[in-house]
């Protein structure tokens, strides 16, 4: 991750007391950032054209997560835009307190955002903005949302999803718009077609018994009964996986989303679910129903949580303990099994074929999303929901988990079918719905809470 922190004033104002606010937003950042995020830093005060002209060639030359243009005093617009036409990178607009003790106004900070944020606001530009002191403990944690919101932004810009087949007849909400993610996200959609993918997985299994043989080993010390499975069709699972992730390491792809039925059952003899948790559990979302803003909605929730996402259907609920089931048939990441539990190899519940991963989901804090362009405009928006995950026995076979919403659970109901929304909500362990709503003001997406 890459940040980049510009510092701007003007001269007129109480330069030595704007340093000292700066030098303290400085090491208030590295305190946050650690080892893992470069901060571009121009060392000095920028105070006029030549070190905004300076400060923009330096940033066009940068993948930057997220530029933060700290106003050390009032300055007029002039500078701002210099900087931020460098750059497509979230912008944050920072301003600190002014000291009201009488006598001078030694800053005027918080009039220069003011000025700055009109003049973006004119352009389309889009940012978040921070009134805080530098040792404001709201500062910081305003800070880390950011963060992890311009890092969502940028993973997104330039990242590959793979589309295998099409979605199922009557799944309406799997429907995508590949130029709208292109567009306005920078998510850009490979097709490619299922039974090709299916010819790959086919003759990987007759030409590779090695390779699937040292796959069949490592997946049974996860799950101590498959040899109860038929191993065939066992195998018909783990060659579509190997497979998809030798495409997925060829085409350099983010996430996937594959037609999961009826055709994995009806011409290949397996159910795949358990390749798309293997998938996911190594950072590469994988959806069914090829739901592309499942995937892509599981990229965003993953870069936020810096850990597994994962798309379910809501599919029960109870009005008394406020809680609804989560369920999918078997793809959830085994990292989100409850500890308490083993986690078991299945047979699809409806068609009765291997390899599904079968487990009740740990309890925990955890964040919902959709990318949705649900309802009669089509807009796309971002549903954003939280709640406690809940240890509870299995409620279903395959993979499910009992969650209670911090909104009351009639709420989510009449939320969902009020607006049509999408019948698939992904979900991460983790509070980052704060983030979230970050990262939707920065991708222009207005936010529905769930």
């Amino acid at each position: 991750m890459m940040i980049a922190f510009l510092p701007i004033a003007r001269t007129t104002f109480d330069i030595p007391f704007a340093e000292a606010k700066t030098d303290d937003a400085r090491r208030t950042l590295r305190a946050l950032i650690g080892d893992g995020i470069t901060m571009l830093d121009p060392g000095a005060l920028i105070t006029d054209m030549d070190g905004a002209r300076a400060a923009a060639s330096l940033l066009s030359e940068q993948p930057l997560d997220l530029v933060i243009v700290f106003q050390a005093t009032f300055a007029d617009s002039t500078l701002i835009t210099a900087i931020t036409d460098a750059t497509d990178a979230p912008i944050l607009l920072w301003a600190v307190c002014e000291p009201q003790v009488g006598g001078r106004l030694r800053l005027n900070s918080f009039c220069g955002i003011n000025l700055a944020a009109y003049a973006l606001k004119r352009r389309g530009i889009r940012y978040a903005h921070l009134y805080a002191d530098p040792d404001d403990a709201g500062a910081a944690a305003t800070l880390q949302e950011l963060f992890a919101a311009g890092r969502a932004v940028r993973l997104l810009r330039g990242a590959r999803v793979g589309v295998v087949g099409t979605r199922p007849d009557g799944f309406e909400p799997c429907d995508y718009d590949p130029a709208w993610l292109e567009g306005a996200l920078g998510v850009k959609v490979y097709p490619y077609d299922l039974q090709t993918m299916f010819d790959r997985a086919d003759a990987l299994k007759a030409n590779d018994s090695a390779r699937l043989d040292a796959r069949y080993t490592a997946v049974a010390g996860d799950l101590p009964n498959l040899a109860e499975m038929n191993n065939d069709q066992v195998r018909g699972t783990l060659s579509f996986y190997e497979a998809m992730g030798d495409t997925i390491h060829a085409d350099q792809l983010k996430g996937v989303a594959v037609r999961c039925w009826p055709e994995t059952f009806l011409k290949r003899d397996c159910a795949i679910c358990a390749a798309s948790s293997m998938l996911t559990d190594r950072g590469i979302p994988a959806s069914c129903e090829a739901d592309v803003n499942g995937a892509v909605s599981q990229l965003i929730l993953q870069s936020l949580s810096e850990s597994p996402a994962f798309s379910a259907d809501l599919v029960a609920a109870d009005a008394q303990t406020n809680t609804g089931v989560f369920w999918h048939c078997g793809l959830a990441p085994l990292s989100f099994c409850d500890p308490e539990a083993v986690p078991r190899a299945a047979l699809h519940s409806n068609r009765q074929r291997p390899l599904l991963m079968e487990f009740p989901l740990k309890p925990g804090r955890v964040t919902l999303a959709r990318l949705t362009h649900a309802g009669d405009s089509g807009a796309h928006r971002l549903v954003i929901g939280s709640g406690e995950m809940i240890r509870a026995p299995m409620q279903f076979t395959g993979t499910s988990g009992v969650c209670r919403f911090d909104t009351p659970v009639s709420t989510v109901l009449d939320t969902i079918l009020d607006k049509g929304l999408d019948h698939h909500f992904t979900l991460t362990y983790g509070d980052h719905s704060a983030a979230l709503r970050r990262f939707a003001a920065f991708a222009g997406l207005e936010a529905i809470p769930l």
